[in-house]
C-alpha cells in the first residue's frame, strides 16, 4: 500500500463522499474515479474493499436521512468555517445552525430543554430573558430560534448533547460534535 499527502480540503471532499461503515478513503476514491464504464484496473488494486484504517461512518450509515444529517455534521467538524472558530461561543451557534439545516422538524422538537431556573431555547428574546436575570439571548444564525449564550462552555456542552439526543443523533457522533465545542 501507498502513502500519497492530499490538502485538507481535498481530504474532506473524500471523507463526505463516505457511504457505509469502514469504507476507506481507498474505497471511496476507488468508486468515484473508476464508474462502470471506466476501465477497470488490473492487479495493481484489489478487487474487494480493502480493510485498511480509513474512514468511517456511524453505525447508522445504512438509512439515507440518517446518513445525510450524520455527514452533514461530520462534515462540519472537519469544516474550514469550524476550525476558524476561535472561541466555545462561535463554535457552539455553528453546530445549532447546522443541526437545524440538517433537520428543522427534530430541533424545534428538541428544543424544548431547559436548565433548573431557565429556558435555553425559545422563537423569540422575550421569552428567555423573561425566564433568567442574564441570559444573552443572540438568535441562531439562519433560524427562527434564539438561545442563551450567557452559560459557560460545560453547559453549552450539555445542551448541544440534550438536543442532539433528543434529534436522535447517534452518541458517537454526539460525543464528537460535544467535544469540538
Amino acid at each position: 500500500m501507498k502513502t500519497i499527502e492530499v490538502d485538507d480540503d481535498l481530504y474532506r471532499y473524500i471523507a463526505s463522499q463516505t457511504q457505509h461503515i469502514g469504507e476507506s478513503a481507498s474505497d471511496i476514491l476507488r468508486r468515484l474515479l473508476l464508474s462502470d464504464s471506466a476501465p477497470q484496473p488490473t492487479q495493481a488494486a484489489p478487487t474487494t474493499p480493502s480493510r485498511s484504517s480509513g474512514i468511517v461512518v456511524s453505525k447508522d450509515a445504512g438509512r439515507s436521512a440518517s446518513v445525510d444529517r450524520v455527514k452533514a455534521m461530520r462534515t462540519l467538524l472537519i469544516s474550514d468555517e469550524f476550525a476558524a472558530q476561535e472561541r466555545a461561543i462561535g463554535r457552539f451557534m455553528l453546530i445549532l445552525t447546522s443541526l437545524y439545516r440538517v433537520d428543522q422538524q427534530g430541533f424545534a422538537d428538541g428544543m424544548a430543554l431547559k436548565g433548573r431556573t431557565r429556558l435555553y431555547f425559545a422563537d423569540n428574546p422575550q421569552t428567555l430573558l423573561e425566564s433568567g436575570k442574564t441570559t444573552k439571548p443572540k438568535q441562531i444564525p439562519d433560524t427562527p430560534f434564539w438561545v442563551i449564550t450567557n452559560t459557560n462552555t460545560g453547559r453549552k456542552r450539555q445542551m448541544v448533547e440534550q438536543l442532539m439526543e433528543k434529534m436522535q443523533f447517534p452518541s458517537d457522533l454526539t460525543e464528537k460534535v460535544v467535544n469540538a465545542i
